[in-house]
């Protein structure tokens, strides 16, 4: 993926898509447009959270919004974080491999208005990147039933570390969503907002709209994954407790024969065993006093 430019706001801005895997081309580009040194950091730090920044001196505004891959890594869904940024008459966005299929996205935004300014662009994009979350918590819950539906016909350990894969992958997606809320919600403090149009306001209070619908999603899911998961450990843990009840009454009526066989069978006279059929009454005591005990308990543990 190289580094293009593209002209648009009337021809009066130029978009610099750089790619941030790239050390070269973003060191030639820092020392072209004089980019704040700390600005270029957060963009190439793959693990930076979403941030909103304003540098007074060059008049220059940072954001980095987490965007959703497209593909899975580890059987779910996972953010990187994509950075932009606005200096005069140039718009620079940072992407990396994982987040390149976003250069294509913010050309089709512009090709389709080429008018639009710096921050129509901008907010334009950003409402993008959030509608992208939305399919995605619906293929988590797409998932989340057809494995529900599965696990009520058997319980097992492969579709059990299914439903963590969804769930470790809803804390991603959740936590990404949450801190581009967060993100939007504090612009609203920075200098460059109080310079907005009517226009570029209305899409941006759309971007937080968005943002926020993504938010609801991905909570709803998580709840609800999260109520599955619980349901499921109590229903485990409930068998456990029938199947310990179990082996609890089986092992008291094995000790009643054990008992009775060993204290008849003490090489001393017990009454009751002259007769040949005293092995039969052993029997029938042993089958009687088992019986008992079993429905006693039975009636208690059911």
């Amino acid at each position: 993926m190289e580094n293009q430019q593209v002209l648009f706001n009337h021809s009066k801005t130029s978009w610099i898509s750089v790619n941030s895997d790239n050390p070269t081309s973003v060191a030639g580009i820092r020392e072209k447009y004089q980019l704040n040194e700390e600005f270029i950091k957060y963009a190439l730090d793959q693990n930076e959270r979403a941030r909103v920044e304003f540098d007074p001196l060059t008049e220059s505004l940072l954001v980095v919004y987490n965007a959703p891959l497209e593909e899975k890594e580890d059987n779910y869904f996972i953010t990187n974080p994509v950075t932009f940024i606005l200096q005069k008459d140039h718009f620079f966005t940072f992407t990396s491999t994982n987040t390149a299929y976003l250069v294509k996205m913010i050309e089709t935004l512009i090709h389709n208005d080429r008018e639009q300014s710096q921050y129509s662009l901008l907010f334009n994009t950003i409402f993008a990147i959030s509608d992208k979350f939305i399919p995605l918590i619906e293929e988590v819950n797409s998932e989340r039933n057809t494995l529900n539906k599965d696990i009520k016909q058997k319980i097992t350990n492969k579709k059990l570390l299914a439903l963590s894969d969804l769930s470790v992958g809803l804390v991603y997606l959740t936590t990404a969503i949450r801190q581009n809320s967060v993100l939007l919600s504090s612009l609203k403090a920075v200098k460059v907002y109080r310079q907005l149009t009517e226009e570029e306001k209305e899409q941006f209070e759309d971007a937080i709209i968005e943002a926020n619908q993504a938010v609801a999603m991905a909570q709803l899911a998580t709840d609800v994954l999260k109520q599955l998961s619980d349901t499921y450990n109590n229903l485990l843990n409930n068998n456990l407790n029938d199947t310990m009840k179990v082996l609890t009454l089986w092992s008291i009526i094995l000790t009643v024969p054990a008992i009775i066989t060993g204290y008849f069978g003490m090489n001393i006279a017990i009454p009751y065993i002259d007769g040949g059929d005293s092995w039969l009454k052993i029997i029938g005591l042993c089958v009687l006093i088992s019986a008992w005990i079993f429905l006693f308990i039975w009636r208690r543990i059911k």
